[in-house]
């Protein structure tokens, strides 16, 4: 029968009894006689790592991860992860979902150390987001890996991201910055549904809309009035950027095309841009409507680089808004010609 153990509070009162030579006799066996195990044990006792600098930065070199992020996308865009040519080899081309998350968390980690990046590694920090986020995006409209749902399969919550870069941006920046860059994305990164293909899982189930993100950056009406202005801005900068038409959408490559895109709708085009921006649209008409921010409405119902039926219902509600209820009615009977049944129909008495 083994001998029993001592616990610790009967080891503790024999070694009470021991003077400091006795310990250190006692340790010393145990650490020459003893198993490799038990000697590194005690060498980390008695000799552990110093602890890191408190504000110690980590080690980035976002020159490096740029370069890494772009040559990924572009294999991704060529076709190369399905399999187009030899630059990606067979176990690679499984393996991509790896390859991605460390890409996303070297990024992420840089994007935690914004702020205090000088402003050559801030440019390269945000391009190497912006580079996956165009991957992510793309995804929905074109198979570039050997996945039913990409974007589930990397693991990868686009608003989560976007959170860090749009707070590290305000800490760093000021409103002004941010809301100057942020208003661009907002309109380039937005999704309908989000960003997962099968709009169900882990993933989505973490995703938010990108408007929501922005609303909690947004903490007194002051910052309402001064975030839209700067969205009106990139939707004006957009129209002249393409001519008055604002409807680019994004090539293939060597991609294979998926039927359609998402929901059949060509990513780019203005009333893709009106359902893509709707919730956010909504937000401003209610954080605006009735303020001296009110003419700022008037711009967003208006504006050439939005259009289509979730922009027409968002005339009926302004009209609404201001009390003009002929004007609502006959606006919400358009968007019942192109989209019959839509819940919003309610709010003005043409529900299913």
């Amino acid at each position: 029968m083994p001998a029993k153990r001592m616990n610790r509070d009967e080891f503790h009162a024999k070694l009470a009894g021991l003077g400091e030579d006795d310990v250190k006799k006692i340790l010393w066996t145990l650490y020459w006689r003893g198993t490799a195990a038990m000697r590194e044990r005690i060498e980390d006792q008695i000799d552990p790592p110093p602890p890191p600098p408190p504000d110690a930065e980590p080690d980035l070199d976002t020159g490096w991860m740029l370069d890494e992020v772009t040559e990924f996308a572009e294999l991704a865009r060529s076709g190369s992860y399905l399999g187009g040519d030899r630059r990606v080899s067979p176990k690679e081309r499984s393996r991509w979902r790896f390859t991605f998350r460390r890409l996303a968390g070297e990024v992420h980690e840089a994007l935690v150390a914004l702020p205090r990046l000088d402003d050559e590694q801030a440019d390269e920090t945000e391009q190497a987001l912006g580079v996956l986020l165009t991957v992510v995006l793309r995804t929905a409209e074109v198979d570039m890996f050997r996945s039913e749902d990409p974007v589930q399969a990397a693991g990868f919550v686009v608003s989560d991201h976007v959170e860090q870069l749009w707070t590290s941006r305000l800490e760093r920046d000021g409103f002004a910055g941010f809301a100057a860059a942020a208003a661009r994305q907002l309109e380039r990164w937005e999704a309908t549904y989000g960003w997962t293909r099968m709009g169900h899982g882990s993933v989505a189930d973490k995703e938010r809309s990108l408007a929501e993100v922005v609303a909690g950056l947004l903490r007194v009406a002051d910052d309402w009035e001064r975030f839209a202005g700067c969205y009106l801005e990139a939707l004006d900068a957009l129209v002249a950027a393409t001519g008055g038409a604002a409807t680019g959408g994004a090539a293939t490559g060597g991609a294979a095309p998926r039927p359609g895109g998402p929901l059949g709708r060509r990513r780019g085009t203005r009333s893709d841009r009106s359902q893509r921006l709707a919730v956010w649209h909504q937000m401003l008409l209610e954080q605006l409507a009735g303020t001296d921010a009110d003419g700022l409405l008037d711009r967003l119902v208006a504006h050439p680089a939005l259009g289509g039926p979730e922009h027409t219902l968002l005339q009926a509600r302004l009209a609404a808004q201001r009390g003009d209820t002929e004007s609502a009615h006959a606006l919400a009977r358009q968007v019942q010609q192109r989209l019959p049944g839509h819940p919003a129909l309610d709010d003005f008495g043409l529900g299913r």
